[in-house]
């Protein structure tokens, strides 16, 4: 017998949002750790609003609102809103019922000068990492750097002469104005994006092209592939080792630590840091007439590990460029795209303690 179709709604539900929740669904091993990590915030974030007014929404609410778009992709916090108003998942993810209102898109845009100032990004990663030492995922021995581009939002129409921007000469499409780029010399010293002026033009190899942009940095800790450590900085030629030995600088200090690296990091005053600081430096060696590792570091097994295992570190970048938002970032500056970048990585060790811990049982 065929079933009637009505289209009647219903007024009232029985069924909770957290019936309706699948009991193998992912979201449930994570959210417990994202609950635990927003309780020890919350001293901080009482530090960040005033004891009087309108009360505004609760930030833990919006940070959790924020992993959902970084771990489904959703490219705007427009579309974000409009899901949270339908998705039944996301609203139990951030702790909304049925019938709460959905807040407006321009909440992120009035708290994210809040979050920045109040360096929630770092201190949601550290007690994430804190969650991965707990469990004993961490060596604290033998890690391994990197670092990758994030593309600016900024394009090179926008990347114009420091000197004589005040053109008075209207453009043909105030739009998308023509640009023609043919024989002119464009450099960081005398070009700046209009449109993101802390955005550096770079480009990773001879053969590649230029973009606006930054670097990504990250410490990995060998054992199970976390990321220890997440800077981001304005993209120069020199940005990746500098980062690199501000990181291992802060590398506890118990042991004698590995670090690995590719071949962009074999430079000689960046090996003889590393091992003014006790580091082992187990970095990819160029041609032995151009290289600074010899074998002192190539003859140990332990060499031959690391090498193995540095490669890990792509896997990263990867998840933060293809479901973080990373492969082009939308904000502008150093500091909020820095923001993001610290917390999408934090999102990623939360993916990563939860599938270690389905492998472990």
């Amino acid at each position: 017998m065929r079933g009637d179709d009505p289209h009647q709604e219903d007024m009232y539900s029985y069924i909770s949002p957290e019936k309706r929740i699948p009991k193998d669904h992912p979201l449930r091993s994570i959210r417990p750790m994202v609950d635990g990590v927003l309780k020890e915030l919350s001293p901080h974030f009482a530090k960040l609003y005033s004891d009087t007014g309108r009360p505004s929404i609760a930030p833990e609410k919006l940070l959790r609102a924020l992993l959902l778009q970084v771990l489904y992709t959703i490219r705007s916090e427009r579309q974000l809103i409009e899901q949270l108003n339908y998705n039944l998942l996301y609203r139990w993810f951030v702790g909304l019922s049925m019938d709460d209102p959905v807040w407006d898109a321009t909440v992120f845009t009035k708290n994210r000068e809040r979050l920045l100032a109040g360096e929630i990004d770092q201190l949601f990663f550290q007690r994430v990492l804190q969650q991965a030492r707990e469990r004993e995922l961490l060596s604290e021995e033998h890690f391994t750097v990197d670092g990758t581009l994030v593309e600016a939002w900024a394009g090179h129409k926008s990347f114009k002469p420091k000197q004589g921007r005040d053109s008075k000469t209207p453009p043909d499409d105030p739009g998308n104005p023509t640009v023609d780029f043919t024989g002119q010399k464009r450099s960081n010293k005398t070009h700046a994006s209009t449109t993101d002026p802390e955005a550096l033009l770079f480009r990773k190899s001879n053969g590649t092209e230029s973009k606006l942009c930054y670097t990504g940095h990250i410490l990995m800790d060998n054992r199970h592939g976390l990321a220890v450590d997440v800077r981001l900085t304005q993209a120069t030629g020199t940005a990746e080792r500098d980062t690199a030995v501000v990181m291992a600088g802060s590398l506890p200090g118990e042991y004698r630590v590995t670090l690995g690296a590719d071949k962009g990091y074999d430079v000689r005053e960046f090996v003889e840091m590393l091992r003014d600081m006790t580091i082992t430096p187990h970095i990819a060696a160029k041609q032995a007439a151009y290289s600074s590792i010899d074998g002192r570091t190539t003859r140990h097994s332990g060499y031959v590990v690391s090498q193995r295992k540095r490669k890990r570190v792509e896997e990263i970048f990867g998840w933060l460029k293809t479901v973080g938002l990373m492969r082009k970032t939308r904000h502008r500056g150093v500091a909020r795209v820095g923001w993001m970048f610290t917390f999408a990585a934090a999102v990623y060790n939360l993916v990563r303690i939860r599938n270690l811990a389905l492998e472990t049982g």
